[in-house]
């Protein structure tokens, strides 16, 4: 066995050592894959194992995250991260650095957070579709100071998976030749045989995507994957596929080949039979030769070269285009927005009733001016979102300097390709659809909150007033999931300084992802909004007594009925305080002094009010109070006559807090 059959063995090894140990992963993948690992990362990889921040760096998504051992196997060969062994044999355990599924911003090295299968192949096309534009804004003839590759690897379930030829799709329609699929056939899932369930040619599929496609009969031929890798990146114009044939649970003669290979442990005698199978010269656990250590250590040292051949040219790239430095450093520390956010015109008062996607459609291109690096677009719905930047160009095959996205009909593609260019650096990205359209977006966005992404959502047509298109485009619960999601913020404002504030927050977090969430109807500029929006929570309409006898909270739409029920209530001595709550989030961040001066407890009189479901409200509203809210789908009508046919309306408003 010669020093590169047994590097490739070396994952193969600690693989299956670490899920044993765990009882608990997937051995199936990393046993198959390994030479398809070894060989990109030893031979084609612009990486440096030694900084794996570089920002010219190529880079590898796991999309089959269930098989991360593949990669902490290969960060600990290559030193990347410093990835000790004592964190391999902790693979699954509490706190470790090797979680069940790849975790980005916890694991150095690991470029996506992957686990729901597809995601990573969508996240990967965002990945090349932030180089191509990256480039187009910063090379320079004999400068190509971005330029690096992406590939991804993902079996048949990711194929099986819709988010794939939706995201797959729109890269060979945009002509990504940087973008490189490597398809682990093995032709098993966890029920068997792929053949009861996944028949179809993903050859010719991609080949009427538009990708290159290549094929590597023989997944241990590190010769031939090399060969196909090259192949790949000899194409200029199309982006490609390597179908790479393997072997699940290739080396254990009891597993390899059958569908329980994928995801329980070999057991501890088919472990060792493995290592006897493929004349492993260690015997014990988590032992590695030397010479195999020394061999990646020298690999992963001619690799580092690669950066400092980028800094050398950099440098140059600098001192004859002094003016791209500010550039780089802008798009990639971020802009300084002060000016824009400090300016009178920014927080102009509205002087007519506007609907919320339009003022956000206005504010967004106020952002592009001061942000260049700001780019996104919608599900084929921009005209309705109002999401399309001025004079910003479309990015397109033959116009990567766009920064105006068209993803079509895709929002499960375009929330993930969000996620890719969010993690990629450099952008400030958006996506858009109409909200009740989130149900095909929330995976994707539960991935930007676990990731931590500064990815701005874009929801617009946000309750019943939609009106005529009827229930199916009338959200009703959206609303409340999102609320129920870890650490991605929803915003819903009244009016056009809740939406300037609501932009302002998105920009400014880069601690998640932010959601705006906007009306179709127009609606009327409110006297007492402020700033305060950005404190999630406050009074829009003040009480004279020091205790009010009642307090509404209302968002977006809903905050006027709220205002005109006091003026109705203050007719007959009922003295109320209106709260706008444009974002339970932020509210539940401040203070506890704050929140108290808001909603004092001593008034226990409480109604909510917002054409949405009432889910969520109980913690304001409590025991004692009452909810002008929806309580079933909506209707195909106007959306005047449907706020009046649900009830939410001033008078119910009235009626509730008398009720109490």
């Amino acid at each position: 066995m010669n020093i590169e059959e047994m590097s490739v063995n070396a994952i193969r090894v600690l693989s299956a050592d670490a899920i044993q140990k765990a009882n608990s992963g997937h051995p199936g993948l990393p046993l198959g894959t390994a030479p398809v690992a070894y060989e990109l990362f030893a031979k084609h990889m612009n990486y440096n194992p030694h900084n794996p921040d570089w920002v010219n760096r190529d880079r590898f998504v796991l999309s089959g995250g269930h098989g991360s051992m593949l990669l902490y196997s290969l960060f600990h060969l290559f030193g990347i991260g410093n990835l000790s062994l004592e964190e391999v044999k902790n693979f699954r355990q509490f706190g470790s650095l090797t979680p069940g599924h790849p975790e980005y911003g916890h694991t150095v090295g690991v470029e996506a957070t992957t686990g729901p299968l597809g995601q990573g192949m969508a996240m990967a096309v965002g990945m090349a579709m932030a180089e191509a534009h990256l480039s187009s804004v910063f090379n320079k003839e004999g400068f190509p100071v971005v330029d690096h590759y992406t590939y991804v690897l993902g079996g048949d379930g990711c194929m099986m998976e819709g988010i794939s030829s939706e995201c797959f799709s729109l890269a060979g329609t945009l002509g990504l030749s940087k973008l490189i699929v490597f398809y682990d056939s093995n032709n098993i899932s966890i029920e068997g045989s792929t053949d009861i369930a996944f028949t179809e040619d993903v050859v010719t599929r991609f080949k009427a995507f538009g990708f290159q496609t290549i094929e590597v009969e023989d997944g241990n031929d590190l010769e031939a994957i090399g060969k196909a890798i090259e192949e790949a990146k000899a194409d200029k114009t199309r982006p490609s596929l390597i179908k790479v044939n393997t072997l699940i649970g290739y080396g254990c003669p009891a597993k390899q080949g059958k569908a329980s290979a994928h995801g329980e442990p070999l057991g501890v005698d088919n472990v060792a039979a493995l290592k006897e199978n493929i004349n492993w010269p260690c015997k014990g656990d988590f032992e590695v030769p030397k010479e195999v250590y020394d061999h990646y250590k020298e690999l992963a040292d001619n690799m580092a070269k690669a950066e400092d051949k980028w800094n050398e040219l950099f440098a140059a790239y600098v001192e004859k285009y002094p003016e791209m430095k500010e550039l780089w450093d802008n798009y990639f520390d971020g802009y300084d927005m002060s000016d824009l956010f400090n300016s009178d015109e920014y927080w102009a008062k509205g002087d007519k009733p506007e609907a919320t996607r339009s003022t956000s459609g206005t504010i967004l291109n106020m952002i592009k001016k001061a942000m260049p690096n700001l780019i996104g677009g919608s599900a084929d719905l921009a005209p309705s979102n109002k999401t399309n930047m001025k004079d910003a160009g479309d990015f397109s095959k033959d116009n990567y300097a766009g920064t105006n996205l068209h993803f079509g009909v895709r929002e499960q593609a375009m929330a993930a390709i969000g996620n890719g260019l969010a993690l990629h650096g450099g952008l400030k990205a958006f996506v858009a659809t109409f909200f009740v359209f989130s149900d095909y977006v929330k995976p994707m966005a539960r991935l930007s909150a676990l990731m931590k992404l500064p990815l701005t959502y874009v929801f617009t047509h946000d309750s019943i007033g939609v009106g005529e298109d009827g229930p199916t485009h009338e959200p009703i619960e959206q609303l409340a999931a999102f609320r129920s999601l870890p650490d991605f913020t929803v915003f819903r404002p009244c009016d056009r300084t809740e939406t300037a504030a609501a932009w302002m927050y998105a920009v400014e977090n880069e601690c998640g992802p932010t959601g705006l969430v906007l009306t179709r109807q127009n609606l009327p500029q409110m006297e007492g909004s402020s700033k305060d929006a950005l404190k999630g929570g406050y009074v829009i309409a003040e009480s004279e007594k020091a205790v009010p006898d009642a307090i509404i909270i209302a968002s977006g739409s809903e905050v006027s009925l709220a205002i005109n029920a006091k003026e109705e209530l203050k007719k007959s001595g009922i003295d109320v305080r209106v709260v706008s709550m444009p974002c339970m989030d932020i509210f539940e961040q401040q203070s506890e002094e704050y929140k108290e001066a808001v909603l004092p407890k001593s008034c226990r009189k409480r109604v909510a009010v917002e054409a949405l479901s009432d889910f969520g409200w109980g913690r304001y509203v409590g025991l004692d109070g009452a909810y002008v809210t929806m309580h079933s789908f909506g209707a195909s009508a106007p959306a005047d006559k449907l706020f009046k046919k649900f009830g939410i309306t001033t008078e119910n408003v009235v009626k509730a807090v008398r009720s109490l």
